[in-house]
C-alpha cells in the first residue's frame, strides 16, 4: 500500500464528464489499496472569467477580495469531484484550504506556504476516506483566503505530498509527461522516463511549462517524487526524482525556450563602485526580476555598457524606473528591445563534459543566428537571439545534442 497525492490540472477536470473520468482513475488506486489524497485547480478557464468579474468590480481591487474571488473555482472543482467520487461508492470529501489549514505568507495573490497541518487528513487517509482538495488556495496570517499565484495548484499537491509523508505526487496535465524539447516545434522531441530536480528546475525556468516552478523547488527540498503523466491517455508519464536514481546521465537532456524576455541596454555608464548596485537595487525595490547580465568596459576604462534581461511584462516599468534614476546613474542612453528570445540547453551531464558550450555557439552559427547575451550555470547555457531565430535555433540544437528520436 502506497499514500499518493494526484493532482488534476484545469483540463481534466473541464467539465462533467472529464471529471467523471477522474474519479473512475482515482477510484483505481483506492481498489488497489492504496491512501489517495487528490488535488484540483479550476475548471479550465473558470479562474479566468473569475479573474475578469473582479477586475470589471474594481480595476483598483482589494487584493484579499480579488483572492476570495479567483479561489471560488477550485472550491467548485473539490466539491464536484467529491460527489463523483461518492456516486461510486468512495467514500470521499472536499477540504477548502482554511480546512486543512495550509497556512501561507500574507502575499495576497502571490502567497508563499509556510505550513500544512496534515494530522487531520492522515488521519481521514488512514480510515479509507478520499481527501479531495482545492489547490491554489489557504490561509494568510490575517485569517483570510490566500492564493498561491497562477499554477499554484501545483504548489498545493507537492506542499500536501511532503506534509503528509506521500510516497509520490503524481501531476495529470494534458502532455504526456517532460519532453527534451517543445513538440509542438520539434517533432523528434523524445519523453523522458526520468528527469532530476536540478533539470526540471532549469526547464521550468527558463520556459517549459510543464511545472510550476515552485512545486519543483519544493520537490528537491523535500525529496517528493513527482510523476508527470497525462490525463487523457493511459501511459507512463515522467519520474521527477533525486540525480541518484537516474543511472546514466544524458549529457543535454532537454532544450528550452522562453519569448518572454525583453533586453535593456545603458550606454556609457560611468566605471565606478556602487553603480551596478544603484541599478539593479532600484529594480529589486520594484520587484522586478533580473534575468541576464552582462557588462563592456569601454577602452579607456571610463564608461560601461550594461545589458540585461527582464519579462516583456516588466519592460515599461522598468524603463520607467531607470529613466526616474538616470540623474543618480549617469547614463548616456536607454535602449530597449522586446523582439528577442532565449534558448537554453540543459542537463547535470554538463558538469563532467567539456564542451557543451562551444558545441551549442558551432550550432547557431552554422544557421547564421547572432548571440546577443550568454549566461551559464554549472548544467545551464542560455543565449539571447533575435525572437525570429527561436524555432530554427531550438531545432538546430535538438539535433546538435543528439535528441531527436530515432
Amino acid at each position: 500500500m502506497a499514500r499518493l497525492v494526484m493532482k488534476f490540472g484545469g483540463t481534466s477536470v473541464a467539465d462533467i464528464e472529464r471529471i467523471r473520468h477522474v474519479a473512475n482513475r482515482v477510484k483505481r488506486e483506492v481498489d488497489d489499496g492504496h491512501q489517495v489524497a487528490v488535488v484540483v485547480s479550476a475548471m479550465a478557464g473558470t479562474t479566468d472569467n473569475l479573474v475578469n468579474l473582479a477586475r470589471q468590480a474594481s480595476a483598483m481591487h482589494d487584493a484579499r477580495e480579488y483572492d476570495v474571488v479567483v479561489s471560488a473555482g477550485e472550491q467548485i472543482s473539490a466539491g464536484l469531484l467529491a460527489l463523483a467520487l461518492q456516486n461510486l461508492d468512495v467514500p470521499a470529501r472536499s477540504w477548502l484550504g482554511w480546512q486543512i489549514p495550509v497556512s501561507t505568507s500574507a502575499v495576497h495573490g502571490s502567497a508563499r506556504i509556510l505550513d500544512i497541518d496534515g494530522s487531520l487528513l492522515e488521519e481521514r487517509l488512514g480510515e479509507g476516506q478520499v481527501a479531495v482538495i482545492a489547490g491554489f488556495q489557504g490561509l494568510a496570517p490575517d485569517n483570510r483566503i490566500a492564493t498561491l499565484g497562477r499554477g499554484g495548484s501545483d504548489t498545493s499537491a507537492v506542499a500536501l505530498a511532503a506534509a503528509i509523508g506521500a510516497d509520490r505526487c503524481d501531476i495529470f496535465t494534458d502532455v504526456e509527461g517532460v519532453f527534451t524539447t517543445d513538440p509542438r516545434i520539434v517533432a523528434q522531441a523524445r519523453k523522458l522516463d526520468k528527469i532530476t530536480y536540478e533539470e526540471m528546475l532549469e526547464m521550468a525556468s527558463q520556459g517549459a511549462k510543464v511545472l510550476q516552478t515552485r512545486s519543483v523547488e519544493l520537490a528537491m527540498v523535500h525529496n517528493v517524487r513527482v510523476q508527470v503523466l497525462s490525463s487523457f491517455e493511459d501511459k507512463p508519464g515522467t519520474l521527477v526524482c533525486d540525480e541518484g536514481e537516474i543511472v546514466e546521465q544524458e549529457v543535454v537532456s532537454g532544450i528550452a525556450y522562453s519569448k518572454d524576455e525583453a533586453k535593456i541596454t545603458l550606454t556609457r555608464v560611468a566605471d565606478r563602485p556602487g553603480v551596478a548596485a544603484s541599478i539593479f537595487g532600484s529594480l529589486a525595490d520594484a520587484n522586478v526580476n533580473v534575468d541576464m547580465i552582462v557588462q563592456n568596459i569601454s577602452e579607456d576604462g571610463a564608461a560601461t555598457d550594461i545589458t540585461f534581461t527582464v519579462g516583456r511584462g516588466d519592460l515599461e516599468r522598468t524603463a520607467k524606473i531607470l529613466t526616474d534614476v538616470r540623474d543618480g546613474i549617469a547614463y548616456a542612453q536607454l535602449v530597449t528591445d522586446s523582439n528577442v528570445a532565449k534558448v537554453s540547453v540543459i542537463g547535470v551531464g554538463m558538469r563532467s563534459h567539456a564542451g557543451v558550450a562551444q558545441r551549442m555557439f558551432s550550432a547557431l552559427a552554422e544557421k547564421g543566428i547572432n548571440i546577443q547575451v550568454i549566461s551559464t550555470s554549472e548544467i545551464k547555457v542560455s543565449v539571447l537571439i533575435a525572437a525570429e531565430y527561436t524555432e530554427l535555433a531550438v531545432r538546430a540544437l535538438h539535433t546538435a545534442y543528439g535528441l531527436d528520436a530515432a
